[in-house]
């Protein structure tokens, strides 16, 4: 399958200045700062990154969802691109939505031992946990007797997994081991009287082109769960123990309330200390919360924790936040989507939340931002859709090198 590779590329604040490679260029400055849009001739095809990875090989594993204007399935199928240290495009693997063992990625690719896992689900909705090579390839799957996972996050050598339970009508959440062992669940009821509204909102989120919902879930270190997703009737982030009751009902111990589907948190990553980088959304509005403190033994309004409004951002963007060290300096990097059709990179301070520097991704076609990740060498890797003539969406990856990220953050 042929493959277009746009230029590698220096990255300045505002602008983009391109180069070719021709024989005098440094190889190390390719690896370091470059641009690849991956394209082929399926023109009836749509990819979107969910999560990147950098191998040990110092290439980069994407897993994406896949989805066809012409299959008719309902659900979107799973793709993994694998790239040399170059983000030069190595490997594929193209899983058909239509008939398949594997749809519906929940956006999480997390390494375990030598292994990268994540979790999917058939075309009947059971839950599978994958395993996959840092060459690309699946080595295994396990069934793991859940259906519909939302979000999953490594929780030291396991994953802890949010997934709904459609015949019961819960939210859940689970640990999983590496080999596919569900040691614990507890289960969220969605509200007496509206679990079919709230029922008909989880469905609609993995059909191929149903609103995508900002479903997350993870673990403060040493301390209790949390996820976002739909309790009582609302999109809430939930704080437990994970604690089972005598029914298999999870303990909550706090909670930020969202307005129904129309608002709540669009992400959270614990900084300690009762701290947290945050985002939320209300009636399509966005505001960021780089230095949020909230207890979570108490119940509070996402309305109430106000926060740093940005009009640049599209309406109920999604939001990706990457802790990351900036000449030894601890900083948070917000990756959004914005109006203009690029991927906005916003840096603040961890420790006071204020603004350092912000950059944007993109150039003639629109972009949207996957995944970021701290690469290795001190740099930054973006993953993100791109739409090649306006119209065909093709997986893109931005990298730009340890002085360049310095470059954008006002120190």
């Amino acid at each position: 399958m042929q493959r277009i590779l746009y230029f590698p590329f220096i990255l300045l604040v505002l602008s983009f200045v391109f180069i070719s490679c021709s024989e005098d260029s440094n190889p190390q400055f390719e690896a370091d700062n470059f641009i690849r849009v991956y394209d082929n001739n399926q023109f009836n095809m749509r990819y979107s990154p969910l999560d990147v990875e950098q191998t040990a090989d110092g290439g980069y594993l994407i897993l994406a969802s896949m989805r066809t204007d012409t299959s008719g399935a309902s659900f979107p199928g799973v793709y993994l691109l694998k790239t040399d240290k170059y983000g030069k495009f190595l490997k594929e693997l193209e899983v058909d939505p239509a008939f398949t063992d594997f749809v519906s990625a929940a956006p999480e690719l997390m390494l375990i031992g030598e292994q990268y896992y994540f979790v999917c689900m058939n075309i009947t909705t059971q839950a599978k946990l994958v395993a996959v090579s840092p060459d690309g390839d699946i080595t295994g799957t396990t069934d793991l007797g859940l259906t519909y996972p939302m979000a999953a996050a490594l929780d030291g050598s396991n994953i802890v997994l949010l997934s709904y339970d459609h015949a019961n009508k819960k939210t859940v959440i689970s640990s999983v081991a590496a080999s596919g062992e569900v040691s614990r669940s507890a289960q969220y009821d969605l509200g007496a009287g509206g679990e079919d509204i709230v029922d008909a909102y989880i469905i609609e989120s993995f059909l191929v082109d149903g609103r995508k919902f900002p479903y997350f879930v993870g673990r403060i270190p040493g301390s209790s769960y949390f996820f976002n997703g739909f309790t009582n009737y609302t999109l809430s982030l939930i704080f437990t123990s994970g604690g089972n009751g005598d029914d298999g009902s999870g303990n909550i111990t706090g909670s930020i309330l969202g307005q129904q589907d129309d608002g709540g948190m669009s992400a959270l990553v614990p900084l300690g200390g009762g701290k947290f980088a945050s985002a939320r959304f209300m009636f399509k509005e966005n505001y960021l919360l780089p230095n949020l403190s909230t207890e979570t033994v108490a119940n509070v309004q996402a309305t109430d924790l106000g926060g740093l409004s940005f009009p640049e951002m599209v309406s109920n963007s999604a939001v990706k936040i990457l802790r990351a060290t900036v000449n030894d300096k601890p900083v948070l990097i917000y990756g959004v989507n914005t109006k203009s059709g690029q991927i906005g990179l916003l840096f603040y301070d961890e420790a006071t939340g204020k603004l350092l520097g912000s950059h944007y991704l993109g150039f003639s076609n629109p972009y949207e931002i996957g995944s970021m990740l701290q690469t290795e060498d001190g740099g930054i890797a973006v993953s993100g859709t791109t739409y090649v003539a306006g119209r065909f969406a093709r997986v893109c990856l931005f990298k730009f090198s340890k002085d360049e990220l310095a470059e954008n953050v006002k120190l």
